[in-house]
């Protein structure tokens, strides 16, 4: 009998750890080696459609509105009562609050086998989360990390070193395949239509600060003055959105940068971009560079989490410090001015996201992970099982 694994999804809005969550979930589907469950914590998003249209049917929610009070000591109930009906043999969960939430409850059900997930080396959760999220990892049997930089900085946390395992994220192709002509592209994202620019892109939200947009805009200022032909498109919304856009005024920007908002047609967005950026102070694995890469755009962003195990210095984009938007503005503008070189860096980064973070190449990691955890189980239970048995007689 095929071995039984729950994929734990927050929501299904199709933010980074939601869509690669989901991702994985329609992977495992299709290799068919796992009877496969998904279910969330909120049902809002587009990405259930997505996975009921793979084959995912009456995917469950168990909605909290705090960890605290009857709600949440029901809702685990529901939890664990699932998991025992379904007998599942894996949860794996995959951000903070599914972390928490999941392995509390597979560990009441007694799943076999219980993976969280860590994506970020840094974040804005309280003491009190941090506390309750390190008691998730203890009772955790491995935790995934989605980059070298996430796992090093857990270790920091006092995670053991042995409990970790590197899974990058991956791209899908379809992600990045662009569905319509530069002429309608114009129209979509309401850019101007006779506009004959060099466009510099960034997607990144609006909510966080992490993302710091104040040193692209900076970055882009100077960026203006070196090639007057540039343009700047920020994809992304947010509760920092009229503070940016004040920003982006205040720098002599307001007619030269684009706020196109929430993007749904990234691949539309990316062919028509030259050159893409990132300028956040931390991350994890981004998203995003992964799609700049796979839509064969050159990169530049800044040198925080795993972006130097994506970005190839020199060959597929560039590094700079984070904070430094004239290391990061010199850079753009050199891509700009060489676009066959750019052209060619984006055709190696390419290559590489097909070659490293396929679909294939974390579904063959995370089976390897299942596989070996799971055969850990059995021979712990056989073990117990033995003593249990020289006990009794």
């Amino acid at each position: 009998m095929k071995p039984r694994v729950l994929q734990l999804i927050d929501s299904f809005c199709a933010a980074g750890s939601e869509r690669q969550a989901a991702q994985l979930a329609e992977s495992l589907y299709e290799s068919s080696r796992y009877h496969v469950f998904v279910a969330c914590m909120d049902q809002r998003g587009n990405l259930g459609k997505e996975l009921n249209q793979i084959g995912f049917r009456d995917i469950p929610a168990f909605k909290l509105t705090s960890f605290y009070g009857y709600t949440a000591v029901n809702q685990l109930t529901r939890f664990a009562r699932f998991l025992r009906e379904r007998k599942i043999d894996i949860v794996h969960t995959h951000d903070f609050y599914t972390n928490v939430f999941g392995m509390a409850g597979s560990w009441l059900a007694g799943t076999p086998v219980r993976i969280a997930s860590r994506r970020e080396t840094a974040g804005c959760h309280t003491k009190a989360q941090k506390f309750v999220e390190r008691r998730a990892y203890q009772i955790s049997h491995a935790i995934v990390t989605n980059a070298e930089a996430v796992s090093r900085h857990l270790i920091d946390e006092g995670v053991r070193a042995n409990k970790i395992v590197t899974i990058y994220n991956s791209l899908k192709h379809e992600r990045v395949s662009p569905r319509h002509g530069h002429e309608e592209i114009f129209k979509l994202l309401n850019l101007p239509p006779d506009c004959h620019c060099r466009f510099v892109t960034i997607v990144a939200n609006l909510s966080n600060r992490v993302k710091d947009h104040p040193t692209f805009l900076r970055a882009a200022r100077r960026v203006r003055l070196a090639v007057p032909e540039a343009r700047f498109i920020l994809a992304g919304s947010g509760s920092l959105m009229d503070e940016t856009r004040a920003l982006a005024k205040e720098y002599g920007l307001e007619s030269d940068v684009f706020f196109i908002g929430r993007c749904e047609q990234v691949a539309d967005l990316l062919s028509i971009s030259d050159v893409c950026a990132l300028s956040s102070v931390a991350e994890g694995f981004s998203n995003s560079i992964l799609e700049y890469m796979g839509a064969g755009r050159p990169v530049v962003a800044t040198n925080v989490g795993g972006a130097r195990e994506a970005i190839i210095e020199g060959k597929t984009g560039y590094l700079a410090p984070p904070g430094d938007d004239e290391q990061m503005a010199a850079r753009i503008i050199e891509l700009l001015r060489n676009p066959d070189r750019a052209r060619a860096m984006g055709r190696y980064g390419q290559q590489i996201v097909e070659q490293k973070f396929s679909p294939a190449a974390q579904l063959a990691q995370t089976e390897q992970l299942y596989d070996r955890l799971l055969a850990r189980a059995s021979e712990q239970r056989r073990w117990i099982g033995t003593w249990r048995d020289r006990y009794e007689q």
